[in-house]
């Protein structure tokens, strides 16, 4: 097969450029894989390192006022269309999506088109409807949530469906108990502190300062007992100020955006996802888990079809406040259990999360399209 990924983020990505790469990276050794992404993103860089995976510096400009560089950014990737004449061209979001079907134009034969679906961002109105109808072959869903958003949209003529984003389970796999407890002396010099972290990154729509809310609940001999690790881009002012305004400043840590996050996350008793938006399934969670951390999720989108409630993490409601300070307590109380839920967390992230099962059905997605008149 030829195929072609398309992602319009110029920046970091997020978990559309881990999705991208990690199939880029299996599929490439069995079959023409190549990667359109504006110049400079973190997807282009990381996909030139990948032996095998050809790429080309595609902007996605989006917007009236950028007309003119739309026109010549839609004539370059209908040339490069033409010039390779692939079988799927799997797109990952609105704007690579729109201009993909646009340099299609006059492309003969036209590719299988793929769009995975990464978010919860509403998918209607009639530019969607027309591109469902005609310009879509196929709809993948990251959770069973967006499965049935998906499903009450024009999208449903598409046959959508689940497939759950994989991880490299030996990659993430648990550290030692001893490396684990040298690197906690870098957040806290307490070993009896519970630290719980996430490296689901600072967007506003994690709403990790519920996590200063939250706290702000408990009373003060339980409260200056927890240390939280946030890993990604810098927080803002604003987000800032309400960890200042909860006292609570020396009790946060923020070790940047990492390209490693496994040695901050080993340090973890437990982790965190409490997303209120946009989040669809999560790979923070799910490479969490397979270190051997139990999770606390918000009861949003796909967030908890990864866990098990009690068993190897917990559900909470968005922007629960009370919910989560309990829930902070009880791991305070019960920090003999956490390891145990963090086996089970590792346990069904080896069986359910790996890479094979998730390369596996998206490639069996391609054959099936390909095998269709």
């Amino acid at each position: 097969m030829k195929l072609l990924y398309t992602n319009f983020h110029s920046g970091s990505g997020g978990g559309h450029t881990t999705y991208i790469r990690d199939l880029a990276q299996a599929l490439s050794p069995h079959h023409e894989v190549h990667v359109a992404a504006p110049a400079g993103s973190r997807l282009l860089e990381e996909a030139k390192a990948l032996p095998g995976v050809h790429t080309l510096g595609q902007p996605f400009p989006n917007g009236l006022r950028k007309l003119r560089e739309r026109a010549k950014a839609v004539r370059q990737l209908r040339d490069y269309l033409r010039r390779h004449n692939f079988d799927i061209v799997h797109v990952n979001g609105s704007a690579d999506h729109r201009l993909t079907i646009a340099a299609l134009r006059g492309v003969s034969p036209r590719p299988r088109i793929v769009l995975t679906k990464h978010n919860t961002k509403p998918l209607r109105g009639i530019q969607h409807a027309w591109r469902a109808r005609f310009h879509t072959d196929k709809v993948i869903a990251v959770s069973d949530y967006v499965l049935r958003q998906l499903q009450t949209t024009a999208y449903r003529a598409c046959q959508p469906q689940t497939v759950y984003n994989g991880i490299d389970t030996d990659h993430f796999a648990p550290f030692a108990a001893v490396e684990a407890s040298a690197l906690r002396a870098r957040f806290s010099a307490d070993p009896d502190s519970l630290l719980i972290g996430s490296n689901a990154g600072t967007s506003d729509y994690k709403s990790w300062t519920d996590i200063a809310s939250a706290l702000s609940l408990l009373d003060e001999a339980e409260r200056s007992r927890i240390q939280v690790v946030v890993a990604g881009h810098p927080p803002s002012e604003k987000q800032m100020a309400i960890v200042r305004a909860a006292g609570l400043e020396t009790q946060f840590h923020f070790p940047g955006l990492l390209q490693d996050v496994r040695p901050v996350v080993a340090a973890f008793d437990a982790g965190f996802v409490i997303s209120h938006a946009t989040e669809a399934l999560s790979y923070a969670c799910r490479e969490m888990m397979c270190m051997g951390k139990p999770v606390m999720v918000t009861d949003y989108s796909g967030l908890p079809e990864n866990i098990r409630v009690d068993v190897d993490g917990w559900i909470v409601p968005v922007h629960g406040h009370q919910a989560m300070a309990t829930t902070l307590r009880w791991m305070l109380q019960h920090r003999d259990a956490l390891p145990g839920m963090g086996a089970a967390a590792h346990a069904i992230a080896s069986k359910e999360f790996g890479m094979e099962r998730f390369i596996n059905a998206i490639q069996a997605v391609y054959e099936e399209l390909l095998a269709t008149d």
